[in-house]
């Protein structure tokens, strides 16, 4: 058995509330897409259910699996951490439409009497309409991944428990706002295909790249924390730091120029007729007096 794995699996132990609230979620999104596929059997495909079940799983190996005992040892392990809850987790949850399907998951008396009125209050919508303005999503994005590379804070997310839990579910919540403007909203939202968004991704290739060739290239450890640990594996901290940074270059480049490449072929090979109306309009007509509205959630 490799060090690596041999380690991390006598290092590990079954974080239980994770675990749990990542299996409750699959669960309740499973019990909203049934609802949903008996109403509407075209509405939500099933490679969207997949992929929401596939993002809570890229979560639960960030910060459940044998993965989160190689972070304190290996920088290119916390960099793969990033990786699955900022640009894979993240985007995969997106791409189920959960904010069409989880509504239907919960019980229709606790969404109409509480989840409902909740988000249709005034305050709630003026707040979700300023945390998903695509301007918004950028910087969050951004500010939250080049803060937490700079040494001091990450040396504090390295020695704290909880700046660590922080520092996870701030990068997984980061990667949920910067995929909500690329990622449409509701199953045939032809809004969301626009120029600005490919614009959008570009953008935020530059300062990943910068900071991952700065890891890659940086003839010294920039992290010194991992000098002082004992090497358990055949790989120096500075080669572990150029693999973090080739790691996190190649991803992020590849994670959002293949979505600008093929928003781009859509928008040339789209012609610009009458707009596609939401589905979330016709889920809405077609609804039922006392079925819950999926609306209440934006």
């Amino acid at each position: 058995m490799q060090p690596a794995i041999q380690f991390a699996l006598q290092s590990w132990s079954l974080p239980v509330p994770v675990t749990l609230a990542l299996v409750f979620a699959a669960l309740l999104y499973l019990c909203g897409w049934f609802q949903l596929r008996l109403a509407f059997p075209d509405l939500i495909p099933v490679w969207r259910a997949v992929a929401f079940v596939c993002g809570l799983l890229s979560v639960w190996i960030a910060v459940g699996s044998p993965l989160a005992t190689l972070d304190m040892v290996l920088l290119s392990a916390h960099m793969a951490q990033h990786l699955l809850l900022m640009t894979l987790g993240a985007a995969l949850i997106l791409l189920g439409a959960p904010q069409l399907v989880l509504p239907h998951g919960f019980p229709r008396p606790f969404m109409s009497r509480v989840l409902g009125p909740f988000f249709r209050s005034s305050s709630v919508q003026r707040l979700g309409r300023m945390t998903t303005e695509p301007v918004f999503c950028w910087l969050a994005a951004i500010t939250v991944l080049i803060a937490w590379h700079v040494p001091a804070i990450y040396a504090l997310g390295f020695e704290s428990y909880m700046w660590h839990q922080i520092e996870h579910a701030s990068f997984f919540t980061a990667g949920l706002l910067f995929w909500w403007p690329v990622i449409p909203r509701w199953p045939g939202d032809a809004r969301s295909f626009r120029w600005s968004i490919v614009l959008y991704l570009f953008l935020a290739t530059l300062p990943c790249d910068a900071l991952s060739a700065f890891l890659t290239f940086c003839d010294r450890v920039v992290y010194t924390l991992y000098l002082e640990l004992p090497q358990r594996f055949n790989i120096s901290p500075l080669q572990d730091q150029q693999f973090a940074g080739a790691l996190m270059w190649v991803c992020v480049t590849f994670a959002y120029l293949v979505p600008a490449v093929i928003l781009t072929m859509t928008l040339l090979s789209t012609p610009r007729t009458e707009e596609q109306r939401p589905v979330r309009a016709d889920l809405a007509e077609k609804q039922p007096d006392n079925e819950p509205s999926s609306s209440s959630w934006t």
